[in-house]
C-alpha cells in the first residue's frame, strides 16, 4: 500500500507538470499537445529557449541529462520573464507546482528565446554578486551530487580488512557506472553527508519519501574477485534501522556470485568445487617459530607485518604468502606455517550462528549463494541459512510452528524463489575482516559500485613527504 501511494503521487506530479507545460507551450504559439510527447516535448523546449537542437542528444544520456535539464529549466523560466533566484530553483525542483501556476496566470507571457543574444539585449538583466555566488554554489552542489550518485565517488579506506591489497589511508575512486548506478532510494538528504550530519550526528536524510530499488543499465556484471563497495547489510537491524542506501559503506572482494557454492577448507576458499583465486596480497596469520632470538621490530614495521608474541620462541605474524616465504629463509627462523583453526573448533559468531552448523572462520560451508529466480527447499537445514535473506532483504514474514512447519506471509511454504541476486564478500586480510563469514549474503540492492584505482595514499606513520605513498598513486585495484 505504501508503494502504491508513492506511485500515485508520482503520477499526479507528472500530470501537473505536463498540464503546466501544455499552457506554457500555447503561450509560445506552440501546440499544447506537444507537451505530452516524450523527447519531442524537450525538442520544443529547446526551440522555445533558443538552445541548439543537438542538446537533445545530451538530454537522453543518463546522468548528463539531469545536469543539462538544470540549464534548460532555468532558460525556460527566463523565457517567460522569471528571473528571480527562487523562480529558477522552483523550475528545477518544483515544475509540477510552478509550471501550472505560470501557465494559468494571464500576467505571465512568453518573451522570446532567452538563450539568444537578441533576448539578452532586449531584456538586460544583471545579477548581483550574491546571486552570482549563489547560482555557482548551487550548480556546483547539484552537479557534484549527481556525479557522486550516478558516476564516480571518492572513498577512503579506514580499516585494515583489505590489507595489503588496500591500505589504511588509501583514497579510492569507485565507479557507479560499471554495475549500473543505483537510483537513490532515500532521495531527500543533506548534500555530501551519508547517513549522519557532521558535528551533530543526527540523521542526514528524510525517510518520508522512499523510492524502490532501481538501477540504470550496467556496463558489466559483478564477477568473482572484483573489489566491491556495498552497504553493510546488518544495519537493517537495531540500533540503526537505516534505509538500504544509508547503511555504512564497506569494501570487500567478491568471492562468490549468485548460484555459486562456496566452501572454506583449512582457510582455502573453494567455489563450485574448485580452488578460488587467492588475492596476490591476501594476508593470513602464520605461526613463526624462532631459535630464541628476537626479531628486529623496525624490520617488521618496514614490512608492515603485525606481530604478536605467543611464547619465548613462538610468534603470530599476519602477512602474505610472499612475506611468509621470505621470513622462512631468515637465519633465526625454525618454522613458518599458517595458523588455521581445526574443524573441531566451533565459532558461535560464524554465519548462520546456529549450533547445528559446526563451522569456524577457516572451515565453513558448503553454502549455495541465492540467485534471482532460484528456488530453495525450505526445511530445518536451509531455513537458518536463508531466513534473513527471505525476511529482512526481501520483505517477507516467516513463522515457524512448534512442529517445524514453515509459513511465509501466513501461507504454508515448503520452498521459496528468490527475487534478487546475492554475493559472498570477504576481506583480503582474512583473519581481521568483518565479512560474509559473520553475516552471510550481500543482496544486490546493497551494491554501491566497483573500486577502480587509488588516486592518493596517506601514511599516518610517515613524516613530511614520506607520508605520501608515492608508489600507490593512481594504482589500479585488482
Amino acid at each position: 500500500m505504501e508503494n502504491t501511494g508513492i506511485w500515485l503521487l508520482i503520477v499526479i506530479l507528472i500530470i501537473l507538470t505536463h498540464v503546466g507545460l501544455w499552457k506554457l507551450f500555447e503561450k509560445a504559439n506552440r501546440k499544447g499537445w506537444e507537451a505530452l510527447i516524450p523527447i519531442y516535448n524537450m525538442v520544443v523546449m529547446l526551440r522555445i529557449t533558443g538552445r541548439p537542437l543537438w542538446w537533445i542528444i545530451l538530454l537522453v544520456i543518463p546522468v548528463i541529462n539531469l545536469i543539462v535539464w538544470l540549464g534548460l529549466a532555468v532558460d525556460f523560466a527566463k523565457s517567460y520573464g522569471k528571473t528571480s533566484f527562487l523562480s529558477h530553483i522552483a523550475a528545477v525542483v518544483l515544475p509540477f507546482v510552478v509550471f501550472p501556476l505560470w501557465g494559468f496566470d494571464k500576467n505571465v507571457v512568453y518573451l522570446g528565446p532567452s538563450a539568444t543574444d537578441e533576448f539578452r539585449k532586449k531584456y538586460p538583466y544583471r545579477k548581483s554578486a550574491a546571486r552570482e555566488w549563489g547560482d555557482a554554489i548551487i550548480f556546483a552542489v547539484v552537479a557534484a551530487t549527481l556525479i557522486r550518485s550516478f558516476l564516480l565517488e571518492a572513498y577512503t579506506i579506514p580499516t585494515g580488512s583489505m590489507e595489503k591489497s588496500l591500505l589504511i589511508g588509501d583514497f579510492l575512486f569507485v565507479s557507479k557506472v560499471n554495475y549500473g548506478a543505483r537510483v537513490p532510494m532515500t532521495p531527500v538528504a543533506f548534500p555530501f553527508a551519508h547517513h549522519s550530519m557532521p558535528i551533530t550526528g543526527t540523521k542526514a536524510y528524510w525517510e518520508g519519501l522512499k523510492v524502490g530499488y532501481h538501477r540504470l543499465p550496467a556496463l558489466e556484471e559483478i564477477e568473482r574477485n572484483d573489489v566491491v563497495v556495498f552497504n553493510y547489510p546488518m544495519e537493517a537491524d537495531s540500533p540503526f534501522y537505516r534505509p538500504v542506501d544509508k547503511r555504512e559503506n564497506y569494501i570487500k572482494r567478491c568471492i562468490g556470485i549468485g548460484g555459486d557454492t562456496v566452501r572454506i577448507i583449512n582457510a582455502q576458499v573453494y567455489v563450485n568445487g574448485k580452488k578460488g583465486i587467492n588475492p596476490e596480497f591476501a594476508q593470513k596469520y602464520h605461526i613463526v617459530v624462532s631459535d630464541g632470538t628476537d626479531f628486529n621490530p623496525q624490520r617488521l614495521v618496514d614490512m608492515n607485518i603485525e606481530a604478536q608474541r605467543q611464547s619465548d620462541v613462538e610468534y603470530l605474524f599476519n602477512m602474505t604468502e610472499e612475506q611468509a616465504s621470505e621470513i622462512k629463509g631468515w637465519a633465526n627462523v625454525r618454522d613458518v606455517k599458517p595458523y588455521i583453526q581445526p574443524t573441531s573448533v566451533v565459532e558461535t559468531e560464524v554465519f548462520p550462528k546456529d549450533p547445528r552448523f559446526m563451522w569456524n572462520f577457516d572451515n565453513l560451508g558448503p553454502i549455495i549463494i541465492p540467485k534471482k529466480g532460484w528456488t530453495v527447499k525450505l526445511d530445518s537445514t536451509t531455513i537458518p541459512l536463508y531466513r534473513r535473506a527471505i525476511e529482512v532483504y526481501e520483505g517477507n514474514k516467516i513463522d515457524l510452528s512448534s512442529d517445524n512447519a514453515i509459513s511465509i506471509n501466513g501461507q504454508p511454504a515448503t520452498s521459496y524463489t528468490f527475487k534478487m541476486n546475492y554475493y559472498w564478500m570477504m576481506g583480503d586480510n582474512r583473519d581481521n575482516s568483518l565479512d560474509s563469514r559473520f553475516w552471510g549474503f550481500v543482496p544486490e540492492d546493497h551494491i554501491v559500485g566497483k573500486a577502480l584505482f587509488v588516486w592518493m595514499s596517506w601514511n599516518e606513520r610517515g613524516s613530511f613527504l614520506s607520508k605520501i605513498r608515492w608508489d600507490r598513486l593512481f594504482m589500479g585495484i585488482k
